[in-house]
């Protein structure tokens, strides 16, 4: 597993901890304004998480792409941005 891969996982254990955590404090009637505050540091990871997976999508496979004439991954790389947006 690379280094990469091993952030990504990182991020991706700490948001499901934490959305573990959110469903507690949901079953056990918490303040909404805390449970927002939780839903948004997990969403943060998550966001995190998505940005490093297109950051190595855009080293290895655009850049291959590229490499060899073929021009779609960019188009691939741009509709995942916009989704962000």
């Amino acid at each position: 597993m690379s280094k990469d891969h091993e952030q990504i996982r990182k991020y991706l254990t700490i948001a499901k901890g934490q959305i573990e955590g959110i469903i507690r404090m949901i079953d056990e009637d918490r303040y909404c304004m805390d449970i927002s505050d939780q839903l948004m540091a997990t969403r943060a990871l998550l966001k995190k998480a998505n940005n490093q997976i297109i950051k190595n999508h855009i080293d290895v496979c655009v850049r291959n792409a590229i490499e060899n004439g073929d021009s779609s991954k960019v188009d691939e790389v741009i509709k995942a941005l916009e989704k962000q947006i």
